[in-house]
């Protein structure tokens, strides 16, 4: 069995075009290989596979149905797959829970936004930060010192994050008060409080305007070299993806059936048969 060098080169070996060149010679932080999941007699995703560089903003797209959220769900053991194998930085995430699979470095926002609307914005990035918040038991309970020296630590940490989407302002807004594209923003900041490896994004650009979708593109890339992190994003805005993502799947029917550069997958047959049907010629 090779190690996770070996591992590494072959994959490099059976995708050169696909991994970004800073990320080669390094184990890929998130694998999928021949990923399945059947609900019943229905197979709703069959044979996906992914190997993303360290640094790397990938995009997966396809038509409504497609099974894009599905295999979210199964990168971050939502659902438990039929077959296949996930692994985070070399190490598979088989048996592992929700909470498991986000400490090994696996963050993620949804379709639908899930925030804690009653706490303050701020509040909602706390409890993204989470364990890393915790000190002894007994100095919680009887709040020493420590405890408000480290609750002072994380609310500058979450003032920090905030900056990055120009939201320090609304820090003490409940979070259901925020206008939809901020709540979009805000579920993004607290999936990065987790300290991720990689973040997956569902529908990011949902709900917003043309120039709130220009800022998230710029900010995503800027989250990435920020924080050295690897993207994976699903996303009906076609500008958005073709305009950040290095590499692009397409899905359809829970298959793959085109991968490669925006430029190749913009110009790829299956692709515009795809989305927009076979055209018959008159």
């Amino acid at each position: 069995m090779p190690n996770k060098h070996e591992r590494s080169v072959l994959v490099q070996m059976e995708t050169p075009n696909l991994i970004p060149e800073r990320d080669l010679g390094q184990i890929p932080v998130l694998e999928a290989k021949h990923l399945g999941i059947d609900f019943g007699g229905l197979t709703a995703v069959d044979d996906f596979n992914i190997a993303m560089g360290k640094t790397e903003i990938s995009g997966l797209i396809g038509p409504n149905g497609a099974g894009k959220t599905t295999i979210f769900n199964l990168l971050t053991n939502v659902y438990k797959p039929t077959r296949g194998t996930i692994l985070v930085d070399g190490y598979d995430t088989a048996g592992m829970s929700m909470v498991q699979v986000n400490k090994m470095g696996i963050a993620r926002t949804f379709q639908n936004i899930r925030l804690f609307d009653k706490m303050s914005v701020v509040d909602n990035i706390l409890v993204g930060f989470g364990n890393q918040m915790g000190t002894s038991l007994a100095t919680d309970l009887l709040r020493l010192p420590a405890h408000w020296r480290r609750e002072r630590e994380f609310r500058d940490r979450a003032m920090d994050l905030l900056g990055i989407f120009d939201m320090q302002r609304f820090a003490n807004t409940e979070a259901g008060n925020l206008p939809y594209g901020a709540q979009r923003r805000l579920e993004i900041l607290r999936a990065l409080a987790t300290e991720p490896k990689v973040l997956l994004l569902d529908e990011p650009a949902a709900g917003m305007n043309p120039n709130e979708t220009e800022e998230l593109m710029e900010n995503i890339q800027k989250i990435r070299d920020e924080f050295q992190i690897a993207i994976l994003l699903i996303e009906h805005d076609m500008g958005l993806v073709m305009g950040i993502c290095e590499v692009v799947g397409v899905l359809d029917y829970g298959r793959i059936i085109a991968k490669g550069t925006p430029d190749q997958i913009q110009n790829d047959p299956q692709v515009i048969e795809a989305y927009l049907g076979k055209q018959e010629v008159i």
